[in-house]
């Protein structure tokens, strides 16, 4: 039992199969040893003292352990598991208060490693709950620290050092480890009720029984020195889970955000935002600890970051995420007819959604269009398991995908979806790149390597750390990912290296290296064999096969494409990339095209490449801007790389449906002007297909 303002302490001391002191917890070792005595404040009297060896799963004891403590594995392998240990501890406490005449009871500690780093941890993972005393604790430190001002501050507060600040004349050497640091303690304690300063405790440290959910706007101000990035998570992670993973530490409410990908995937990262620093401070000691076989990286992150991932300013979010403590749901691959009263019989009776339809958040693009994702909340954690098994369940035509989500993902998808523009505008200022964009390699001279086998969440960061050393030898924009149809990562890569000796020692030094949990095979190729790949050709024992979507004639013109860098194909979205209306006067007058990128490009290693296998003549096209007038004429006398000679861009559709033709097409383009003869010679069209496009739109339309 427990008070805000109890009568009576129990000092308790422990120490771990690892580190000691400042560093106890922050290596995962399992406690091995506890001792606790009960102290009665208003008379001054102790019970009796209690020393108790705990067997550890992992009896190898660290150097600094055996020579602390003097244990040794074969006195732990005779004793009693944590769990019975726990137990005896609230039995023996409870007999000590009777005789003591009390019965609540605080617990009081040397800081706050061994209650929140220690035993909330390690019974988290041995699936076992503490017992409602160890969620609330009086730090002996702090305490000391508020009695005695002058003294040390509070992180460099030891009991040897409280102790020698009071005179206090115990010889450590004389006492068996743990029951030294006890009655020491305890006397430190008598010293802080003596007349002279009449300490009173009154307000202990908390412990969260569990993360609280809720929403977080764009307007607040988030702390720096409260946020960490934590990285490496399974992707099927929760929040609970990173919750868990933490516990024993106080995360602010909301405070777990999961980072998407550019597709809307988890990437396996979370930013977590705690109630104070001392918390964030403590919850970096847990680097490298683990979350089921995967080690998590824990490191700093801003206030800046979380907001950017957690804030929202959606009125229509904050509604749906007012309701706290909800289980979350998210449901994807939904059919854009699917209505509330659909998705509401697909749940069926076993798993009702809080509110009804007040409790589902369908996810539209800013026009209104559905995007077949929708949020739902439960109301308990049985409804939403009940939920989870109709995951790839079929409603209409297409199986649904259910997972768990949070209030960060939510914020997140509705972020991503109603701030895509409907007729994208130019960002500006757009200035030229000096010198020229750099172009793909092409011809014979083997200075290229590809990478096989990458892990499908490595990005360009992994890559340049598993090159090492190397990294200084790749071109500018020298690294291209090869995403599939789909347009996610393939598991290949491409490095333009600045000679062929170069690229012949990467692949001798890193073939088969491992990058995260696979091994990544590194092959020496040419700039041509290269761009085959990019373009949607195989690359075998065979030898080269031709991209599918071209024929060889139509291929050769694309061998000195320019392409963009990454984020200016993210700053330019496809769908910005219409043509102007022009006149045949115009286009015939028209002057030649400069490619724009932003300034920051230009130190880029890296272009993210959509073309396995691609639309004939994208990688040429995917990043075309138009200069702005007054620009032309200052780059027409420049040298610039071959390429299109006309100002536009092609577009690439996805999604569409299977049965959609020609016409469908354009008429989804009404309103727009295309040009077909542009590309009549690039393009492999038939004789009906160009009959199409040459028609008039109202023939079109019909």
């Amino acid at each position: 039992m427990t008070a805000s303002h109890s009568d009576s302490l129990v000092v308790l001391f422990g120490a771990t199969a690892g580190a000691y002191g400042a560093k106890l917890g922050s290596d995962e070792r399992e406690l091995v040893l506890l001792v606790w005595q009960v102290v009665d404040l208003p008379s001054k009297k102790v019970g009796t003292l209690h020393k108790s060896l705990v067997k550890a799963d992992n009896l190898d004891l660290s150097d600094q352990c055996r020579e602390v403590s003097g244990l040794t594995p074969e006195g732990l392998g005779k004793a009693e598991p944590l769990d019975r240990v726990l137990q005896q501890f609230s039995q023996l406490v409870s007999s000590d208060l009777k005789v003591l005449g009390r019965s609540s009871y605080t617990l009081c500690s040397d800081g706050q490693l061994l209650i929140r780093q220690v035993l909330h941890p390690e019974t988290s993972k041995k699936n076992f709950l503490l017992s409602d005393c160890f969620y609330s604790f009086y730090d002996l430190r702090k305490e000391f620290h508020t009695c005695y001002p002058s003294s040390a501050a509070v992180k460099d507060q030891t009991i040897k050092t409280m102790a020698e600040y009071l005179g206090l004349g115990t010889d450590e050497a004389e006492e068996d480890f743990g029951v030294w640091q006890v009655k020491t303690m305890v006397a430190i304690i008598f010293s802080m009720l003596s007349e002279g300063c009449n300490h009173v405790f009154t307000e202990p440290e908390t412990v969260k029984y569990k993360y609280e959910t809720g929403p977080c706007s764009k307007s607040e101000t988030v702390d720096s020195e409260t946020v960490i990035r934590a990285r490496g998570l399974p992707w099927q992670s929760s929040d609970q889970d990173i919750a868990r993973f933490f516990k024993g530490l106080n995360i602010a409410k909301g405070g777990v955000a999961l980072c998407l990908n550019s597709q809307g995937r988890r990437n396996g990262e979370a930013l977590v935002r705690f109630v104070n620093s001392e918390q964030r401070d403590l919850a970096l000691e847990r680097h490298k600890h683990h979350m089921g076989s995967r080690y998590i990286e824990v490191y700093k992150a801003t206030g800046e970051e979380f907001l950017k991932i957690a804030g929202g300013t959606s009125n229509e979010v904050a509604q749906f995420l007012s309701k706290e403590n909800q289980v979350i749901i998210r449901m994807r691959g939904l059919p854009f007819t699917a209505t509330q009263e659909d998705v509401l019989g697909f749940l069926g009776p076993e798993c009702p959604v809080t509110g009804g339809k007040e409790g589902l958040l369908f996810v539209k693009y800013p026009d209104g269009r559905p995007t077949g994702d929708a949020f739902v909340l439960f109301s308990c954690e049985e409804y939403a398991q009940n939920a989870l098994k109709k995951h790839k369940e079929i409603l209409g035509k297409r199986y649904i995908e259910l997972f768990r989500s949070t209030a960060a993902e939510v914020q997140q998808v509705l972020n991503r979806y109603m701030s895509t523009p409907l007729i994208p505008t130019l960002p500006t200022p757009i200035i030229p790149v000096i010198p020229p964009p750099y172009t793909i390699a092409t011809g014979s001279i083997r200075d290229c390597v590809r990478l096989r086998g990458l892990p499908y969440t490595a990005g360009i960061d992994d890559i340049l750390e598993f090159m090492g050393d190397a990294t200084g030898d790749i071109k500018p924009h020298g690294v291209h990912m090869v995403l599939n149809q789909q347009g996610r990562p393939s598991g290949d890569a491409f490095i333009q290296m600045k000679s062929a000796d170069k690229a012949f020692m990467v692949a001798q030094k890193c073939h088969k290296k491992m990058m995260k949990d696979r091994y990544v095979e590194v092959f020496q190729c040419s700039g041509e064999e290269m761009n085959f790949v990019l373009m949607g050709g195989t690359l075998n024992r065979s030898g080269l096969s031709p991209p599918p979507c071209l024929s060889p004639p139509a291929y050769a013109a694309f061998q000195t494409a320019a392409v963009i860098p990454a984020e200016a194909a993210a700053l330019y979205q496809p769908q910005a990339l219409l043509p102007t209306t022009r006149t045949p006067q115009a286009s015939a007058a028209a002057p030649p095209t400069v490619t724009y990128y932003p300034a920051q490009a230009a130190q880029l290693y890296m272009n993210y490449t959509a073309y396995y296998p691609s639309p004939p003549v994208s990688p040429t096209t995917v990043g075309y801007i138009a200069a702005p007038p007054g620009a032309v004429a200052a780059a027409a006398t420049a040298t610039h790389t071959p390429i299109l000679p006309q100002p536009g861009a092609l577009v690439r559709m996805q999604g569409l449906p299977y049965n959609t033709g020609m016409k469908e097409i354009l008429s989804f383009f009404q309103g727009y002007q295309y040009a077909p003869d542009d590309y009549n010679g690039l393009i492999q069209l038939s004789d009906q297909a160009r009959s199409v496009l040459q028609a008039p739109k109202e023939w079109v339309c019909l």
